[in-house]
């Protein structure tokens, strides 16, 4: 069944968007928007879920660089920050795929304490722009909080 434009005599199969809207389809078309798939530098391949900071399960990751040595400044800041934000943890495996699982989730800004965290100067990095910011402890409130919150 095609249909015949007559002002251009175009012939086109004509399709419907079904008007009725409900949870899941919503959900759907949040995702479909906001998943990304980049090629980096080196060739890898970057997930990158894009949602809004407000859409964001998490809206700060704090991932320890090394476990052995910065564990207790992390489990600090994540406790600091959870009084803010919805804050997640995370020490398994090599940082950059730390990074990466939370790229794939959607968290908008990872926290990632070493040596200079111990001196409570932070690297905040950007899930989208992956862009990286020092902070001293007194900064990163207000820092995400206008990021994440316009």
């Amino acid at each position: 069944m095609q249909y015949l434009d007559p002002d251009t005599n175009e012939r086109y199969l004509p399709y419907v968007i079904e008007p009725s809207l409900g949870v899941e389809r919503l959900f759907l078309a949040i995702l479909s928007s906001a998943y990304k798939e980049e090629t980096l530098d080196d060739g890898e391949t970057r997930l990158n879920l894009q949602l809004a900071p407000s859409l964001a399960p998490y809206k700060v990751a704090v991932l320890p660089l090394i476990k052995k040595y910065h564990r207790e400044k992390a489990q600090e800041m994540l406790e600091y920050l959870g009084k803010f934000f919805t804050v997640t943890y995370d020490e398994s495996g090599k940082i950059g795929k730390r990074y990466r699982r939370q790229d794939a989730i959607g968290t908008p800004f990872v926290l990632t304490i070493d040596d200079e965290g111990l001196n409570n100067t932070f690297t905040l990095r950007d899930r989208d722009s992956m862009e990286q910011v020092s902070l001293t402890k007194e900064q990163l409130v207000p820092y995400l909080m206008e990021k994440l919150y316009y």
